[in-house]
């Protein structure tokens, strides 16, 4: 039996994938680019020689509770909301590019209700390990109620609009590139999956732009977890560039373009190529206009 909606099926995949990408390759670059935003002294190959130094292989894994709940809840919110956003526009006109742009960050802005309190926890798992996350969490209430969790929330907001809206924009602007690169006006040609997948690498990558909202998140989260006032944004991120100069706000972007790649090959192309296959074998009917 076919499903006509499509946005209910995306709150079934969304966690699904979102928790795949986190417990494999998402939280090891997720840890090591944590680091690096807060201690931005280290060199790429030294916070991850430091990382596994003081932990061992599972350091890499720290966090991976909240990580986990995280994962569940943005990943339902994501694809619930960007696919429903990029169905709905495409039916009414809309270029996939710009589709995929707008989708993306209206997807990205309604994660940050969730993200804020679980990134939070995990960049003290990473940065100020040897406190469970039970203890952090009545700490953290104790010293700050509600809000004490959501130091950086303005980063972390402007961060998941441009993530979203970049890697959904910037892969659906690739992939039509490609397509017509490799297949001329052919029409209903299809690109690959190795092809997806070699859009969403590129997507992935040029997403990672955005690196220094990332960086003075993770400057306030750690400063609210050292019980440190964290002050606005624009603020974080004068402090680091005095202290680290504008260098500093890119510190990570290795391990940050790692996990862009990674995030946009599970939750863009990954995506697609799940309803794609239910679609082809019946169980879900095309709500959209085909575009998607």
């Amino acid at each position: 039996r076919a499903f006509a909606v499509m946005p209910i099926i995306d709150v079934a995949i969304g966690p699904l994938i979102q928790m795949a990408e986190a417990a494999s390759l998402g939280m090891p670059f997720e840890v090591w680019k944590t680091r690096m935003g807060r201690k931005r002294d280290e060199s790429t190959l030294r916070a991850f020689a430091n990382i596994y130094r003081e932990g061992g292989p599972s350091a890499f894994w720290r966090g991976t509770q909240a990580k986990m709940v995280e994962s569940a809840t943005k990943g339902a919110i994501l694809m619930y909301a960007k696919e429903g956003i990029n169905d709905g526009l495409l039916a009414s006109g809309w270029t996939p590019g710009a589709a995929g742009v707008a989708a993306g960050a209206g997807g990205g802005i309604a994660q940050v209700s969730v993200m804020a309190p679980t990134t939070y926890l995990v960049t003290g798992a990473v940065n100020s390990p040897g406190m469970s996350t039970m203890e952090r969490i009545r700490t953290t209430y104790a010293r700050g109620g509600i809000g004490g969790f959501y130091p950086g929330g303005v980063a972390i907001a402007f961060r998941q609009a441009t993530n979203w809206a970049s890697r959904q924009g910037f892969t659906e602007i690739v992939r039509e590139k490609a397509r017509t690169a490799i297949y001329g006006d052919a029409e209903g040609a299809k690109l690959t999956k190795w092809e997806e997948v070699g859009c969403g690498i590129v997507g992935g990558t040029l997403a990672s732009w955005n690196h220094p909202f990332e960086v003075a998140r993770i400057e306030a989260q750690s400063r609210g977890n050292a019980g440190i006032p964290t002050g606005n944004m624009v603020s974080v991120m004068r402090d680091i560039v005095k202290e680290s100069g504008v260098g500093g706000l890119f510190r990570g972007i290795v391990p940050r373009i790692g996990l862009g790649i990674w995030q946009t090959l599970f939750m863009v192309t990954g995506a697609k190529m799940v309803k794609e296959t239910l679609k082809e074998n019946g169980y879900l009917e095309n709500a959209g206009s085909g575009g998607h």
